[in-house]
């Protein structure tokens, strides 16, 4: 059941709050992790979009999702990158090893980068616990879970995340677009991420002519 919300939902084109700077040091502790699978591009748009829902839905922690949204995909930086795109985005791609694999890694780093930074173990395990199965667990444990996993999908709906995906899945960007609406929007969770993926989808479709590039 889609989670509702009585707050408003921003739909309008996503971009960065710079309001607050209060994660510039764990950014700043996973540059070399950030370079693997477009992280660099897709933990911003994402970390974005979790803000985003914060906003909609004021009684998750929104701190706890702002970490794990931030440091969700760094494990890819420890999987082979050849095997990334071998198995992680062929055949039956939500169940390749390949991606329990970075969720596993992604845990070891958040462990890692955390504590030196002040975060103490049951923050710490309040993130792992959401990056552990946000790809490969069927289920959401928590609201914090929920609007991680949305936002992880949402950046997908952007130009930039239907260019690099469609890329990965060797399919068009109209044929990535079609899959988004069939596929990905179901799988959503949250009412407010709905709305932004639909609005984004929108924007998107048309700005890159997916109707007469068919």
């Amino acid at each position: 059941m889609t989670v509702q919300t009585t707050h408003p939902v921003d739909i309008s084109p996503i971009h960065a709050d710079e309001r607050d700077r209060d994660l510039d040091p764990i950014w700043r502790a996973i540059v070399a992790e950030s370079r693997t699978r477009a992280n660099d591009i897709h933990l911003p748009i994402s970390f974005a979009f979790a803000e985003r829902l914060c906003d909609a839905y004021p009684d998750a922690d929104a701190l706890v999702v702002r970490v794990a949204i931030l440091l969700h995909d760094t494990g890819w930086a420890r999987v082979d990158e050849t095997r990334i795109l071998s198995e992680g985005f062929t055949g039956d791609w939500r169940k390749a090893d390949v991606r329990y694999e970075h969720e596993r890694h992604g845990c070891d780093i958040a462990r890692e980068v955390l504590p030196p930074l002040g975060y103490d173990d049951a923050f710490v395990t309040r993130v792992t616990d959401i990056i552990d199965g946000h790809d490969t667990r069927p289920e959401s444990h928590s609201l914090e879970d929920s609007l991680v996993r949305d936002a992880d999908r949402l950046w997908r709906f952007t130009p930039a995340g239907i260019a690099l995906a469609s890329g990965w899945f060797g399919l068009t960007p109209a044929e990535y677009c079609r899959r988004l609406r069939s596929e990905i929007v179901p799988e959503l969770l949250t009412e407010a991420a709905v709305q932004m993926a639909e609005a984004e989808l929108a924007r998107s479709e048309v700005l890159l002519k997916t109707e007469q590039l068919s």
